[in-house]
Order: C-alpha cells, then structure tokens, then sequence
C-alpha cells in the first residue's frame, strides 16, 4: 500500500506517524503554543527528528464548538508558516488540515503535499475537484455537520453501517474527481459519543473492507480525558494505549501530538508481527 506525495512513493505497509502543529490560538490541547516561525520551526524539526512522516498544519481549530474563522484569517496564518516550514525542509511531506478549496489550492501551491478535510468534501462543493486537479492525496474524515453543529448530531441507525456507507458514497463522489490516493479517517470525536468512539475502535478492523489506507487520530482527545477524569495534558499514556489497539486493527497512520511515543508505539507493535 502506497501514496504518492511529491513524485515519491510512500510505502505505508508499515504504519506511519503524522505529527500534529496547530496553528490555532483555541485548540483543545495545543492551542496558541507556536505564536512565532522559530518555534514553529523548532518543534517541526523536533517532530521530524523522532520519526513523523507527515506533519499536519492546520490553522482552524475543529474541537467542539470551535470559533469560526474566515477564509481569509485562515489564509493568513497558514500559508507564511508553510512557506517558512518549506524554506527550512524542503522535503518535508506537509499535510494541510483544512476543508476549503482555495485554502487547499493556495497551501499546495506555497509547499503542502496532502489535503486532510475534516468534511470529505461536505463544506466546500468544490474541494473534491480542487484536489483532483492538484493531483495529491486526499485525507477524507468521516463528521456531520460542522465544528459548532457536530455534537447534536450522533443518533445512527447502525453506527459502523452508518460510516462505512459515508465513506462509500464519498469515496465514489472523489473516483469521479480522478483522486487516486485516499486516506480514510473515521473522525474520532467528530459527531461521536464516548461510548461510540470506542465502539469504532473495538471495531476498526471493519473498516479494511474499504481497501483504504487508513488514518486514526485519537491523541489526548476527550474519549481518553473523560474516561481517565484527567485533562488532555495527562492523556498521553491513554493516548498510547489506544494507538496501540488502532495499529493491532490495521491503522496505517497515527496522527498525534507526540511522535516519539507513536513510534514507540509501531516499534514495539511490529514485533509481534
């Protein structure tokens, strides 16, 4: 299993790690951290030295009932931080963590390799055939509504059933568009109960009958904080429990705030291959 990023081939039979860097002054765990290039900088390179393949930039934060963010305030935070990132690393596989088109187009065109939308395509009617046209791969999450609406919106008939025919239908609408490398992520959290989310985790072996590569981002996400009744900053071990449950059921890409745990992580879960 592979994807092309850049005119390299990404051999993603052994699971990867995506490092997270939230431009955002009001994400849930990070929020406001990197107020400045040098540290932005700083912790990219940190991030790539303890082994991320990928690192993902976002600059609208997707936490519930997050603050909306023009267009153009998005635009602005992140395609200097892209350009700078790109200047320092010139090989760096950057994935852009946004659901609009334009911001998708202008962060490709500025150094990015991938599109991650947290909406497959819902908010934007245009994303799809923008990322078509640009001819990377495209991380497509499964939510409803958006940020502000997600958490009124999880009643499923069948929630594994519910999913997994979301992805059908979006995965059909991006052939259409001549997308080739696809990466699912079911959206931990996004439209999910506690009790779902875990009911997804149990269960994420269901989601290879997709014939996808397949992205699981759970790191210090409220599934872990609430169920331990600790905060975000005291849920890494829980993060690493539930990394590791996600690559025993065949995730392909880990997507977290810290690297080197992750890797630890895929290390230690491939000897027992």
């Amino acid at each position: 299993m592979t994807i092309n990023c850049k005119g390299n081939l990404i051999d993603l039979s052994t699971p990867k790690v995506m490092g997270i860097l939230n431009l955002t002054p009001d994400s849930f765990f990070d929020g406001g951290k990197y107020k400045n290039i040098s540290d932005v900088l700083f912790q990219v390179e940190t991030m790539l030295h303890e082994g991320a393949t990928f690192i993902d930039v976002g600059a609208y934060s997707s936490k519930p009932n997050a603050s909306f963010v023009s267009e153009t305030e998005e635009l602005n935070r992140i395609i200097p931080i892209i350009q700078g990132i790109t200047d320092k690393f010139p090989d760096i596989l950057l994935s852009v963590d946004t659901f609009r088109s334009q911001v998708a187009q202008q962060s490709i065109l500025a150094g990015a390799a991938l599109v991650n939308d947290i909406s497959a395509g819902k908010l934007d009617t245009n994303m799809l055939s923008m990322v078509g046209k640009l001819k990377v791969p495209y991380v497509m999450m499964h939510m409803r509504g958006t940020p502000q609406t997600m958490q009124t919106l999880t009643e499923y008939e069948l929630l594994l059933k519910d999913i997994i025919f979301y992805f059908s239908e979006r995965l059909s609408e991006a052939k259409k568009h001549q997308i080739s490398d696809i990466i699912i992520d079911p959206g931990f959290g996004f439209a999910k109960t506690r009790e779902q989310n875990f009911k997804l985790l149990k269960h994420l072996e269901h989601f290879k009958m997709l014939e996808k590569t397949l992205l699981i981002g759970v790191s210090r996400k409220s599934m872990i904080y609430n169920t331990l009744q600790v905060t975000a900053k005291d849920a890494l071990n829980g993060t690493t429990v539930l990394n590791t449950i996600a690559l025993q059921k065949g995730a392909n890409i880990l997507r977290v705030h810290d690297v080197k745990e992750a890797m630890e992580c895929i290390h230690l879960t491939l000897e027992m291959t």
